[in-house]
């Protein structure tokens, strides 16, 4: 089937990310496979987290078809192009179907994006994930590779004003080795190694960021652990059940 509209999104992001001047970096993209599946498996903390995730695989010129939420497919402006550019829509209360499509679309040679925490993180750090990009990858013998994102935070993120038209603003995209699901006995235990591996990269980019918070009044953006304002893991736990 020919890729009508995804190309063209692609191109107008990033005209914007040069109107923006945004600062992007990307590292480990040659990790993403040329030909046959595999499974991006990204820590989330923007909801524009799928546009930089992407980004990561376009040096192996492979379009990434995520998994999002049903109701971003029914909305009104992004359902039409999120179903033209052939994403997957996942029912949470019947979540079946969504996994067969991401399966079949993983065993005809498609790269499939996950966000395993299932929701923004919003003391970000990684959250506890979910084991379904791990036993889609088992089910589909294709490996899984760990996607760090940092940065994206700070133009649009759970709880804060959007700031879209924020310019300069340093974006890190560190893609990681390949995880070769034959390599573990079970998707649980893939799943386990994939936290750690996926906590290491956060945390690197965390920690090599170009830029630190201009004064007290900034400082929402980074991890408490690191000295920044945002709500630990405990505190943030409190505030999703609320």
């Amino acid at each position: 089937m020919p890729e009508l509209v995804y190309p063209p999104v692609i191109a107008a992001a990033q005209t914007m990310f040069r109107v923006l001047d945004l600062k992007i970096t990307i590292e480990g993209a040659h990790h993403v496979p040329r030909t046959g599946g595999a499974v991006l498996a990204s820590n989330h903390v923007s909801y524009l987290d799928f546009i930089f995730c992407g980004l990561g695989a376009r040096k192996s010129k492979r379009l990434v078809r995520f998994m999002a939420k049903k109701s971003v497919f029914t909305h009104r402006i992004s359902g039409p192009l999120m179903r033209a550019m052939r994403h997957i829509p996942v029912d949470r209360r019947a979540g079946s179907g969504s996994y067969v499509e991401a399966v079949t679309a993983l065993r005809r040679g498609e790269v499939v994006g996950v966000f395993p925490e299932a929701t923004i993180s919003r003391s970000f750090t990684v959250k506890h994930l979910k084991s379904g990009a791990t036993r889609m990858a088992q089910d589909a013998d294709v490996p899984v590779l760990p996607v760090a994102l940092w940065g994206t935070q700070r133009l649009w993120t759970k709880g804060r004003p959007r700031t879209l038209s924020r310019r300069h603003t340093p974006i890190s995209i560190l893609v990681g080795e390949p995880m070769d699901p034959a390599a573990y006995p079970d998707a649980n235990a893939m799943n386990t190694d994939l936290a750690e591996r996926l906590s290491t990269l956060v945390d690197r980019a965390q920690r090599e960021y170009p830029e630190s918070p201009a004064g007290p009044d900034d400082n929402w953006w980074l991890p408490a652990h690191l000295g920044g304002g945002a709500p630990t893991p405990a505190e943030a736990a409190v505030l999703d059940r609320s």
